[in-house]
């Protein structure tokens, strides 16, 4: 396998993507934050003292997605076209899932912005619900899929290709 993030010394680089072709390009990131009932609850009638929650979270997704390049190395800066971020209620889990989708037309994926956006906001639900849940646990970020691109259509087959929706 060859590592394209490395030059011929080992120096880490940004890859060239400028002989790529602009191709229509989407990553599907979601993941997870379990909380206790009493907090899922505040979470959803919009009672815990910070406000809304999901609406606030779903801005620090997009913007989280936005600064992508600004803070994983050597990222490519992206002109997105749509970002979208979503919550999903698991009452019987007593969590939230979040879903991100980034869209661009580009040389290079989204996938790093779909996730970052996912974890972006999950943060963000911790930070404003700690005062009542500090035990709230986030787990199972992932990409789901992506498609665009030399490589093409992505389904994650640890997830099966829609299970998670």
């Amino acid at each position: 396998m060859e590592f394209t993030h490395f030059d011929e010394d080992g120096n880490a680089v940004m890859v060239d993507v400028g002989g790529k072709e602009e191709t229509k390009r989407e990553a599907t990131a979601r993941g997870v934050i379990y909380m206790s009932p009493q907090c899922l609850d505040m979470v959803m009638h919009r009672t815990m003292a910070k406000g809304d929650v999901l609406g606030v979270a779903r801005v620090a997704g997009i913007m989280g997605a936005k600064r992508t390049s600004e803070l994983i190395p050597l990222c490519h800066v992206l002109n997105l076209t749509r970002l979208t971020v979503d919550f999903r209620i698991l009452e019987e889990e007593s969590g939230i899932e979040a879903i991100c989708t980034a869209k661009t037309t580009g040389r290079t994926g989204v996938e790093m912005e779909a996730l970052t956006g996912v974890s972006t906001a999950l943060l963000t639900i911790y930070d404003m619900c700690k005062a009542v849940d500090r035990a709230m646990e986030i787990s199972g970020i992932h990409l789901e899929h992506k498609s665009g691109g030399r490589s093409g259509d992505f389904y994650n087959p640890g997830r099966g290709q829609g299970a998670a929706q």
